[in-house]
């Protein structure tokens, strides 16, 4: 369990935090400028911290009122910045052991050995950074991080700098780091995808405060988050399996409590446990169920939440369908349709609005070339 306490000020910016977290990956989402970097920094020792508490497993980092403030090289927390940061005199195996190097040999917790077959790395070792692509040299920043036997992992905006292909090329292996070392990870992110795929909770920061934390499906399916998380990309989240291809339609079958959502075809294995990101402005509604509709997604559901009419000519509305799903429409449209808490509609959502990043995974084809400016949706046109 990690416990983090901070209140401090930075000029004219106040970090005051106080919360909790276990084993997974955490991830910290938050616009520019809302602390997330400030607070690891805070946890790894490179901010000066005048009131504050940091405990990893009873291990007190930081305690000012008792006087313990443990220096980084004391902390054991691993780092993996933006930009690799590899020494690039030393080749890829010297990069890898370079903190590993300083530990006495029983506090060893990963053998070169086991990182590098975790990270597939095999082939690197006697390259020098240079010859690297963005991704090899995460990949290697990454190792060299876990070969320090970190009691906690930071990961500032990891993926930040590099292109689409070398994202999707190292996701896969951070989500072994997630699943298989059963370190405890906080993961920085301004990108909802990589939190949808990657985070097992998520905490919220707004103005240096924590304005909501929990899992990744709670926290997306608050309405009254949506201006911190991205109003015009706000959506609920749900877990689904994949339940079945269709290769004659190109079309992929996800599961959940609900029923079964139809989508362009993704190429994961069956009964791969998949985050579905369902956006708001991809769901429509109706009072009657819609016949001859070439939309594939329908969901009978009832409204549980309505959001406050301000300004916006929008309004957003919060429906269990089995799971939770949120719309969002014109306010004329709410008043003509009547529609109130405890309102039964249908939900529609067409398989084409699902493009390939609501999936978390960037490609839907295995010869996709992983294009930021393509939104998967130009080769499934005819589906509805």
């Amino acid at each position: 369990m990690i416990e983090v306490s901070i209140d401090n000020t930075f000029g004219t910016f106040r970090l005051k935090m106080d919360f909790s977290f276990g084993p997974g990956l955490t991830a910290l989402f938050g616009r520019s400028g809302s602390g997330k970097t400030k607070l690891v920094d805070a946890v790894a020792g490179l901010e000066q911290i005048s009131q504050g508490r940091i405990v990893i497993n009873d291990q007190v980092l930081l305690d000012t009122q008792k006087g313990i403030n443990l220096p980084p090289e004391q902390r054991r927390i691993g780092y993996v910045f933006q930009e690799a940061r590899l020494f690039p005199h030393l080749s890829v195996k010297r990069n890898l052991t370079y903190g590993m190097a300083l530990l006495p040999a029983n506090q060893r917790r990963h053998t070169v050995e086991e990182i590098v077959d975790l990270m597939s790395i095999a082939h690197l070792l006697e390259r020098y950074p240079a010859t690297l692509s963005g991704g090899e040299k995460q990949r290697i920043a990454i190792g060299r991080a876990l070969l320090s036997s970190p009691r906690l992992l930071l990961m500032d905006e990891p993926l930040a700098s590099l292109d689409a292909i070398h994202k999707e090329e190292i996701l896969p292996f951070i989500e072994r780091l997630r699943d298989e070392t059963g370190l405890p990870i906080i993961y920085v992110s301004h990108s909802i995808e990589e939190v949808i795929r990657l985070a097992d909770t998520m905490a919220l920061l707004s103005d240096g405060e924590i304005a909501a934390q929990g899992t990744v499906e709670d926290v997306m399916s608050r309405l009254d988050l949506h201006p911190l998380t991205g109003r015009y990309e706000a959506g609920a989240v749900i877990n689904t399996v994949v339940q079945g291809h269709d290769d004659h339609d190109g079309l992929t079958s996800l599961g959940c409590a609900a029923g079964n959502f139809l989508l362009p075809r993704i190429y994961v294995d069956l009964g791969s446990k998949i985050r579905l990101r369902v956006r708001a402005r991809d769901v429509s509604l109706a009072l009657d169920k819609p016949n001859s509709t070439s939309v594939l997604n329908v969901f009978k559901g009832v409204i549980t939440q309505i959001s406050p009419m301000g300004p916006s000519p929008h309004v957003d509305f919060l429906i269990d369908i089995g799971v939770p799903l949120i719309a969002r429409i014109t306010r004329r449209s709410c008043n003509e349709l009547k529609l109130r808490p405890g309102s039964t509609v249908y939900a529609m959502i067409k398989a084409a609005a699902i493009d390939r990043r609501n999936t978390g995974y960037a490609r839907t084809n295995p010869i996709d070339n992983g294009d930021e400016n393509d939104s998967g949706d130009e080769t499934h046109e005819h589906l509805h």
